[in-house]
């Protein structure tokens, strides 16, 4: 979804904007440029790939298993 959001910049900036993308993709372009720096997908891409390594999962697994026995012997 897309949201219309009226914005001041300098008449020079706009200007640049216009000579370089062109007056119907400077939305796109400030919004591509903004996006990084908003919207932190990287954690989520991150954990998505974590999740599809088996081989790490299974030992962050056993790890997780073996921390909650160690927690429940304490508590003891």
């Amino acid at each position: 979804m897309h949201r219309k959001m009226t914005i001041t910049i300098d008449e020079e900036v706009y200007e640049g904007l216009y000579r370089l993308v062109g007056r119907r993709k400077m939305s796109q372009f400030i919004e591509d440029l903004v996006r990084p720096h908003v919207v932190d997908t990287a954690l989520d891409e991150g954990y998505r790939a974590m999740a599809a390594d088996e081989v790490r999962e299974a030992e962050a697994k056993e790890w997780c298993d073996a921390l909650a026995k160690d927690v429940a012997d304490a508590a003891r």
